[in-house]
Parts: structure tokens; C-alpha cells; sequence
């Protein structure tokens, strides 16, 4: 316990120093600390009842948050459901089968409602439980921005478009996160989220049956791997829908173990391990697996970047009542 504390408060204060002063734009560290000072409590708790029944949520509820500030910014539209004005992001190709955790934030929306009425915004809450899923996962603690205020609209066409692929190559990729203000480095720290979390068979198979329309498998992924994901994902269509860990060293456990097997080519996802065919990202994995604090840190960094991503505050937007829909 004496060294995880250590971990966390010396994460914490690197933040801090990296990241000052305590307020961007209208986003404050302390923003509900009047209106709604039960706020963090609510929802570590809300968190915490979750994680408690399926450690996979975890994974669930970090990308359902990055799903949503990739889509037109952080601002709830991922948690909107559809209607006669617009169609939703739920349902868009890269949510239909990976997103998930959409009722854990009603759930906290609705205790927050008894507790604050119309105060706090559902994008907030969702920034939050990234955050604290990633701590009971055993991961890093960094300070939420909070201030957000929910959008009024979503689009499926831009969330098929704007979020990344795990078939896309790395200038892709790299092409959809500088669009969001990130850079190369972000895509590396980010990556490490698939430290938890598991992904379904068709988003890997033809790495272990076709790789580029080569009718091989792909011959950098590691032989004792490619034998069990086989065994796992047999080349079949309704294997599709299986899953596997992004991280079989440590499924439910946030660490930077993620990057020990890039290096050694044992990467799930084929953008994953395209990620050391890069020199300049190469260098980055390599670092992150010899130093975990040091990913600890740049990923809390990285975090409070991607939470910043096109939010609306002061009089844009709105605080929805309910997640799934506008006032």
C-alpha cells in the first residue's frame, strides 16, 4: 500500500507541476466544488459498484470516453441515443461492438440528479469514471478539468469517419489524432490503455489466417501467440464475435506491460504492433516498458489532453437531465 501511495502521489504532483496553472479556458479543477461538493464521491462510488461485479468495465467505460471526445470533442454525444433529428453514435461501426457502460453513467447521472439537480453535465461525469477506473485498475491518479457542458447533437457518420481503426495503418491513425490537436506521442500513451481489455476476434483474425491477402499469418506475430489466438479465433465466421485480451500478461491490471509485448511481438491488434515499425514511436514503446512511472506520468498527461478536446463550456450546450437525451 506505502509504495502504491508513493506511485500515485508522485504521478500526481508531476501533473500538476507539468500542467499548471489549476484552470484552461473555463474548465476548472474545483468547478462543482460549491454546487455539487458530493460530486467525486457519487461517482467513485457509482465506479466502484461496477468494477466491483466486472472488472471489464474498466476498459469499457476508458473507451467509451475516448470514443466520445474523438467524435466532434468531449461532449456526451457518445451517450445520446437517436431521433428523428439525428442519428446517433451508438450504433456507428466502432461502438456497435466495443462500447459499452452507457448505463453506469445514467446511473450516476440519476443519484447526481437527487443530490445536485441540473448541475453536473453527463460529458463531466464520464471524464471522471475514466479516471477512476483507470485507478482501480491499478493505474495512474491525474486531477480532472471539469466544467464541460453536453452537446446537442451526434453523428454516426462522424464517429464511422473521425474514430480510429485497428486495421488503419500508423499515418492514418496519426492523421486522425493530430486532427484532435495530439501528436505521435499521444497515440503511443494512449495505445497503452489496451493494457485492459479485450478485443473481439474479427478485429485480429485475418493477422492469423490472411494477413494482407497473403493467405498466411503475419509473420512478425510471435508463433506461441499466433498458436492459442488460432486456437481461440478459429477461421471461422462465428468465431467473430469471441474475444481476447489485449493484454494477456495482465488482463484487468493497468501497467505497462502492453509495451513489453510490442517489443517482443506480441501486440493484439495489428495497430497496436504497427507501433514498432515506426522509429520515432518504436523508441517510445521501447522506453514505456523499461520505465513504468515514466508511462504512468505522460499517460495522466496525455489524459488531461484528450479530456480538453473540443469542449463547450459558459453558455454552450447544455446539462442534460438524462444522458440519452437533450432537454
Amino acid at each position: 500500500m506505502g509504495r502504491n501511495m508513493f506511485h500515485y502521489l508522485t504521478v500526481f504532483f508531476c501533473v500538476i507541476s507539468i500542467l499548471a496553472p489549476l484552470t484552461v479556458g473555463q474548465l476548472d479543477y474545483s468547478f462543482y466544488e460549491r454546487s455539487c461538493p458530493s460530486l467525486p464521491r457519487i461517482v467513485r462510488w457509482g465506479v466502484w459498484s461496477a468494477y466491483r461485479n466486472d472488472s471489464r468495465i474498466a476498459a469499457a467505460l476508458l473507451r467509451l470516453h475516448f470514443h466520445d471526445c474523438f467524435v466532434n470533442g468531449c461532449d456526451g454525444s457518445v451517450l445520446l441515443d437517436d431521433t428523428n433529428d439525428f442519428k446517433g453514435e451508438k450504433n456507428a461501426l466502432p461502438n456497435r461492438n466495443s462500447a459499452r457502460g452507457y448505463e453506469i453513467i445514467d446511473s450516476i447521472k440519476a443519484d447526481l440528479e437527487r443530490a445536485c439537480p441540473s448541475t453536473v453535465s453527463c460529458v463531466d461525469i464520464l471524464t471522471l469514471a475514466a479516471r477512476e477506473v483507470v485507478v482501480m485498475s491499478g493505474g495512474p491518479y491525474w486531477p480532472v478539468l471539469l466544467g464541460r457542458r453536453d452537446g446537442l447533437t451526434a453523428s454516426d457518420k462522424a464517429a464511422n469517419e473521425q474514430l480510429p481503426s485497428p486495421f488503419e495503418p500508423l499515418d492514418k491513425i496519426a492523421a486522425k489524432f493530430t486532427a484532435k490537436g495530439l501528436d505521435l506521442k499521444d497515440i503511443v500513451v494512449l495505445s497503452g490503455a489496451h493494457t485492459i481489455g479485450y478485443a473481439q476476434c474479427f478485429t485480429f483474425k485475418r493477422r492469423l489466417f490472411n494477413f494482407q491477402n497473403s493467405g498466411k499469418p503475419d509473420p512478425n506475430l510471435d508463433s506461441s501467440m499466433l498458436s492459442n489466438l488460432q486456437s481461440t479465433c478459429p477461421n471461422r465466421d462465428e468465431s467473430n464475435s469471441k474475444i481476447a485480451p489485449l493484454d494477456f500478461q495482465s488482463v484487468s491490471r493497468f501497467d505497462n506491460s502492453y509495451y513489453r509485448n510490442l517489443v517482443n511481438n506480441s501486440g493484439l491488434l495489428e495497430s497496436d504492433q504497427a507501433l514498432m515499425s515506426n522509429s520515432q514511436t518504436a523508441d517510445m514503446v521501447k522506453s514505456y516498458s523499461s520505465y513504468p512511472y515514466l508511462f504512468y506520468q505522460d499517460f495522466a498527461a496525455s489524459m488531461l489532453k484528450l479530456g480538453n478536446v473540443g469542449v463547450l463550456t459558459g453558455q454552450s450546450g447544455q446539462i442534460r437531465k438524462i444522458c440519452g437525451s437533450v432537454n
